[in-house]
């Protein structure tokens, strides 16, 4: 391995994944830094899933490189296994066993695990600790499949739509889990709906569309690199709103600054944010 893969926690090159005449994944490159949060956005099929899999070596791929923590994921040993964690779209534990139960009986699997008590706490169930699983709610169970993720202390931790059923408040305590995690160096991998919940955690994003990473880099990289323009908006001296889109809002709002000889009545200017870079990257444009 060379000295830059070994800088590296994920190292992929020309990573493909074919199911029938399906591409699901047509050679996405990715270098993520131990200690980095990294965002994967993309619509459904986009194959955000697909390429977590292979990561966490739960799935072959067809042709490309892929090292993680410094191991071909295809080959991982127990030991390799046992320093990264994952938190599917869809998990499940016995119905039957208590949150606590279930933690405790989870840490037993990894050699150097976070205290139970700890990761329930961390994920906002301590008041249903003694509480079976099958008497959780969606997104408490959301919040118990999270704890099971972190309770072996992963070196990576990858996140398929972690926050799915997450109430706004939930959804917030996740990202001070995220942050902490993050600030302890862990490198997290992400997959999300949530253009908030990306530009709140993520250090860079890659945005997926048909298999290929259509953009990368930090969220306001991307946004300076892939908005088109600004909008600005003023109210006339007889009270009509006006709003005008320009690649030189600097110029325009000068212009206007001018022409009312100071204060410019309602002024606003408003540059595209994520979602905008997101959906136009995407083809997405005309489903707002």
């Amino acid at each position: 391995m060379t000295a830059h893969r070994s800088e590296l926690a994920v190292d992929v090159r020309g990573l493909r994944k074919r199911y029938g005449d399906l591409t699901a994944v047509d050679g996405i490159d990715l270098g993520i830094r131990a200690g980095e949060v990294f965002g994967l956005l993309g619509p459904n099929g986009a194959g955000k899933s697909t390429t977590v899999e292979i990561l966490q070596g739960h799935r072959d791929r067809d042709a490309g490189e892929v090292f993680v923590l410094g191991a071909d994921p295809a080959q991982g040993t127990r030991a390799w296994r046992s320093r990264v964690g994952i938190v599917w779209q869809d998990e499940s534990a016995p119905a039957e066993l208590t949150v606590r139960e279930t933690v405790q009986h989870f840490a037993r699997y990894y050699p150097r695990p976070r205290d139970p008590e700890e990761v329930i706490g961390l994920v906002g169930l301590e008041a249903k600790a003694n509480s079976r699983i099958k008497a959780l709610s969606g997104g408490q169970r959301r919040r118990l499949d999270v704890a099971l993720g972190v309770i072996g202390g992963p070196d990576l931790l990858l996140l398929d739509e972690p926050t799915t059923g997450f109430d706004p408040a939930a959804r917030r305590q996740f990202w001070e889990l995220i942050r902490t995690l993050s600030d302890e160096g862990t490198t997290i991998v992400l997959t999300t709906h949530y253009l908030e919940e990306a530009e709140a955690l993520a250090d860079r994003l890659a945005i997926v569309t048909a298999g290929r990473i259509v953009a990368e880099g930090p969220p306001a990289a991307l946004r300076e690199r892939h908005g088109t323009g600004a909008t600005v908006e003023w109210t006339e001296r007889d009270g009509t709103p006006r709003a005008e889109h320009t690649d030189t809002p600097t110029r325009t709002v000068a212009e206007l600054t001018h022409r009312f000889d100071g204060e410019i009545p309602g002024l606003t200017v408003t540059r595209p944010t994520l979602e905008d870079v997101y959906l136009r990257l995407t083809g997405q444009e005309d489903a707002r």
